[in-house]
């Protein structure tokens, strides 16, 4: 069992159990120094009650660095329930869920997650004031959508291989370049068209052989096995499935240039984020390529313009650039520099010495995919 000496930076952990409903689920406030916490509601058919605790745990702290980064005064949070979404979901256990997140006063704010829809976040909404991700966005670079985060987060990503491919080939076109990618579900099928449609060449696998099927016909994408996907020489890995797809048998079969993609805790350990430094090949840290549907929720929660969530999303490219600007001066990975240049955000705010959103990435064209932060 996991115990509160391995929880040091958490600010508050709790559990719930409703017996009617069979709701099992665990809330996590990672940070809130930015301000309340908000982050999906994950459902998941997790092996053990330590698996999900884990989970929930990793989560909501890349949501703190993810708003930091972002430049969001939104602190990190996330909620798992543990079942299965296609077994065990039913209007009980939802507005069980939303029960539970009142119990927070509004400290936490739940979204679509893994396992989660719109439709499951309309559902909680009768019962909470504190569930987001169900208004229809229009007016985006990406597609309109009923509130679902997922276009957000896809697009957010493009940006992010963008400045990768940027940064690692000195080229702004993806045409003719090899992309294995992992997970086509609501985020990664988005991806991957992005890819196709700017004349990357995809390799796709999905342990759902409908969704690979779909990539197919609709993408002109090329089916691969689990293994080839990670395998299979290319010049990017791009992982849109859950958590942990670099570890340390991955990370050292990997032959590509580039890992890039929309999966959260990419990562198993920090050992193999230093372990792609040292094989040169180039991570663009996830919780700052995949903030896209965060930025949109949160600042869309917020009544704020198209204009400003369209540019915001565009400058998760200028973090990046930033980020493996330093991480090259440093010679540190790049996970590192990001998580440093995150801290420093929370810091700052917790001091009150500036305003948190002084240290976005900024572009003030929301075409200008290219621009420096500032």
């Amino acid at each position: 069992m996991y115990t509160s000496q391995e929880t040091p930076e958490h600010e508050q952990v709790h559990f719930f159990h409703d017996r009617k409903s069979g709701l099992r689920a665990i809330i996590a406030l990672h940070d809130t120094a930015l301000g309340d916490a908000m982050g999906g509601c994950r459902m998941w058919p997790y092996t053990s009650f330590d698996d999900a605790l884990k989970d929930a745990l990793r989560l909501s702290k890349g949501m703190s660095y993810k708003c930091a980064l972002a430049g969001l005064d939104i602190g990190g949070g996330k909620s798992v329930i543990i079942g299965d979404p296609m077994k065990d979901k039913t209007p009980e256990l939802l507005k069980a869920m939303a029960e539970s997140i009142n119990q927070l006063g509004g400290r936490y704010v739940a979204a679509e997650d893994s396992g989660t829809s719109v439709a499951d976040m309309k559902a909680m909404q009768e019962y909470s004031d504190h569930i987001v991700g169900t208004t229809v966005q229009e007016n985006r670079l990406w597609e309109q959508n009923d509130g679902d985060p997922s276009p957000a987060t896809a697009y957010g990503v493009l940006m992010g291989i963008q400045a990768s491919v940027m940064h690692k080939f000195g080229k702004e076109s993806l045409e003719g370049l090899n992309v294995n990618i992992q997970g086509l579900g609501h985020v990664g099928f988005r991806v991957a068209k992005h890819l196709a449609e700017a004349g990357a060449n995809i390799y796709v696998y999905d342990p759902v052989p409908e969704r690979q099927a779909r990539a197919v016909k609709e993408l002109g994408a090329v089916a691969v096995s689990a293994s080839d996907v990670v395998t299979k020489p290319a010049d990017i890995f791009c992982p849109c499935a859950m958590g942990a797809a670099v570890n340390s048998t991955t990370c050292e079969q990997l032959d590509v240039a580039i890992v890039a993609g929309a999966a959260n805790n990419q990562l198993a350990t920090s050992e193999e984020g230093r372990r792609l430094f040292e094989r040169g090949i180039l991570y663009a840290p996830d919780f700052v390529i995949n903030a896209g549907g965060i930025i949109e929720v949160g600042m869309g929660r917020k009544g704020e313009s198209s204009d400003a969530v369209n540019s915001r999303v565009v400058g998760i490219s200028s973090t990046l650039l930033e980020i493996f600007a330093r991480s090259d001066a440093d010679a540190i990975p790049t996970f590192e520099v990001a998580e440093l240049m995150a801290q420093e955000v929370i810091e700052r705010a917790r001091n009150k010495s500036i305003e948190p959103r002084a240290v976005a990435a900024r572009v003030t064209n929301p075409q200008d995919k290219t621009a420096l932060a500032l």
